[in-house]
């Protein structure tokens, strides 16, 4: 894999999945949740997974699916406040720091474009350190629409002034590239294995890169 970085200006770079291990979120929101709405509400663990399992695909691809807030009233449960008990669990992607840390010094704009609600995103912030090398810490959130909606990128845009032909979008989800590209960003990447307890995913619509050590720029 290689990106012509000089044809580069600015990067939009999601943070779970990508510069993060989705294995946090993915232990969090089918394994210990669960069990804590389990134990709160008397329910057999499996009959506690499978209702959260189904009640969450309810919401995918609207903004409440990433919402701490809509969850905590759903459920009658402080989430934010339960994600720290398995924090130990968030870290970072392997060389996604060196990664940050070289395209911050050849001047690039980096811009963090999460579906995670603002509590989580301080969260992962608090533990990893990453926030030093952005330029700007984007929940979708803010707009109230996800990075699956048309809106999204056309709010970005108009925030942040990025041009889309020299813009590099690195993201884990293939719904999420597939609108990116409708707006028009021409550098679109994916990560095959966003979870590093599950093997690398296979036949990938986008172009994608295991670790960024494959395409780290020059020091």
């Amino acid at each position: 894999m290689t990106i012509d970085w000089p044809a580069i200006d600015t990067l939009l770079l999601d943070m779970d999945g990508t510069l993060l291990d989705l294995h946090f979120d993915n232990h969090f929101w089918l394994h210990y949740l669960p069990q804590v709405y389990g134990q709160a509400t008397n329910m057999d663990p499996d009959e506690a997974i499978a209702y959260l399992h189904q009640r969450i695909e309810q919401e995918q691809g609207s903004i409440r699916w990433y919402c701490l807030d809509f969850w905590s009233s759903e459920l009658q449960l402080d989430v934010a406040a339960l994600k720290r008990d398995v924090e130990a669990k968030i870290a970072l992607r392997p060389f996604a720091e060196t990664f940050l840390q070289r395209l911050q010094k050849q001047g690039k704009q980096l811009l963090l474009v999460t579906n995670a609600h603002r509590d989580g995103l301080d969260l992962k912030m608090e533990k990893t350190g990453l926030q030093r090398y952005f330029n700007a810490m984007i929940s979708t959130h803010d707009y109230g629409v996800p990075k699956e909606q048309m809106t999204l990128w056309e709010a970005l845009h108009a925030d942040y002034h990025f041009d889309p032909a020299r813009t590099l979008l690195i993201d884990d989800g293939e719904h999420i590239l597939d609108c990116a590209a409708d707006f028009g960003i021409a550098h679109l990447l994916t990560i095959s294995q966003p979870d590093s307890q599950k093997p690398p995913r296979e036949n990938l619509k986008y172009p994608s890169i295991l670790y960024f050590d494959e395409i780290m720029p020059d020091a």
